[in-house]
């Protein structure tokens, strides 16, 4: 009997993207108002945010699909701050729960990073350096820069279908 032995290491590809963090204080729905302007998207907020952790973080997510170009940009937040409610470690006369705020992120590995864009398109280093210089002037922006998403390790964390 012949075996028949299936190769699919060229079959599946990484999802080609260029990953920009941005540090700035902005509030989400601002930095999208500044990215329209100043890079001509048209950023809109998803009508659900991103969940994680069976709805224990959630994270706010504006996309743009260019249908001229075949792009589709996202800007999403990398932080998720919520409270809980957690039984104290001492007795006391009035026994009440203390509330404790957690922060998780979308990208433990850059936790100062307040948002990525992420344009799911390959450019070339001109043009990724354009954008990044284009959302360098921004004043409230204080930097951005791209991420090496090879380098990731939780780059599960990036696919929003």
């Amino acid at each position: 009997m012949a075996v028949h032995k299936f190769i699919l290491d060229d079959t599946f590809h990484e999802a080609l993207y260029t990953l920009i963090a941005i540090h700035c204080r902005l509030e989400d729905y601002r930095l999208a108002y500044l990215l329209n302007k100043y890079l001509g998207t048209e950023l809109k907020r998803k009508p659900s945010d991103l969940d994680f952790k069976q709805g224990k973080s959630s994270y706010s997510i504006y996309e743009w699909e260019d249908e001229r170009q075949l792009i589709v940009w996202s800007l999403v937040s990398n932080i998720c701050k919520t409270e809980e409610f957690q039984q104290r470690q001492y007795e006391s006369l009035f026994d009440s729960k203390e509330k404790i705020i957690k922060t998780n992120y979308l990208l433990p590995e850059y936790k100062t990073v307040n948002y990525f864009l992420k344009i799911e398109s390959e450019f070339s280093f001109s043009k990724e350096k354009y954008i990044v210089d284009s959302i360098l002037k921004i004043p409230q922006i204080a930097t951005a820069y791209s991420i090496d998403s090879s380098q990731l390790k939780s780059k599960d964390n990036l696919i929003f279908n």
